[in-house]
């Protein structure tokens, strides 16, 4: 389906008058058809690449999750012998996707909708990758069940509060204030494009304290696996990664769009993703 969808939108971005990215346009017949050239292709009203973002990876990866789940049920003898590992990263990645498909508007103001075409690497990211990459921890507890303890469950499950609560807050403040609303009273810094740059709060401690949340559920996520293989946390490597170089992107494009305002911005907020670190 990836291989599809991803042929289709490369041979209909050559056809009427349609909006294509400056990356994915190069001439490039490989590099184009892997990055995408056209911005948002669809099918009449059917918008591809918003569709493709998030229901059919996240949906996919849930079935696959409980699958795994319903597995070590059966080789255990049932549900009540589940080990408690296996249901930490139920809960933990299950609330992550009903998260994310809840908060499902939000992904328009993100790089993949605003600034990438859609070609092979997402189509392949969203249908597969994410899916059979990101069930890795789940699938590996079919076949190694630890049983943590209370106390280790208890820690694991802090860390990833700690993660949600990060991410969950520094995105609900910046879509208020996007929104036009500021309910926490957080100081910002004024563009002179219009646009408001937050300096307090998660936002005044990094310049992407939600890749910050993200990571630490991430590092949650893997944890309740042990410590045998390095295999179930490539998952938290190539996200720290993945997330770095999207920050890297991302700020790159902000010192373009906001000039001196970005300098200014940078001088206030100069921790990256980890304060004091990064």
């Amino acid at each position: 389906m990836s291989i599809i969808q991803s042929v289709y939108c490369y041979l209909s971005s050559f056809y009427g008058d349609k909006l294509l990215t400056l990356g994915g346009n190069t001439g490039n017949i490989i590099y184009d058809f892997f990055i995408g050239r056209e911005l948002n292709p669809s099918i009449g009203s059917f918008d591809i690449k918003s569709f493709n973002e998030i229901r059919p990876g996240m949906i996919l990866w849930a079935l696959l999750n409980i699958s795994m789940l319903c597995e070590q049920a059966v080789r255990r003898g049932g549900f009540s012998q589940v080990t408690d590992s296996m249901w930490l990263v139920q809960a933990f990645q299950l609330w992550y996707i009903a998260d994310a498909l809840y908060n499902e508007p939000a992904i328009f103001t993100v790089m993949d909708i605003t600034t990438d075409g859609f070609g092979f690497m997402l189509a392949f990211g969203d249908l597969t990758w994410v899916p059979f990459v990101y069930s890795l921890q789940a699938r590996y507890l079919v076949f190694n069940q630890l049983q943590l303890g209370l106390y280790w469950t208890i820690g694991i499950l802090f860390v990833n509060l700690l993660g949600y609560h990060i991410f969950r807050t520094a995105n609900g403040d910046k879509n208020d204030v996007r929104n036009g609303k500021n309910p926490k009273n957080l100081k910002f810094l004024q563009t002179e494009r219009g646009t408001k740059l937050i300096i307090s709060g998660w936002w005044g401690r990094s310049r992407h304290p939600n890749y910050l949340g993200d990571v630490i559920m991430a590092l949650a996520w893997s944890l309740p696996t042990g410590f045998q293989t390095p295999v179930t946390y490539f998952y938290v490597i190539y996200f720290t990664v993945l997330l770095v170089h999207r920050q890297r992107r991302d700020e790159e494009s902000c010192k373009k769009k906001y000039g001196k305002d970005w300098e200014k911005y940078m001088m206030l907020v100069p921790w990256r993703i980890v304060p004091h670190v990064y």
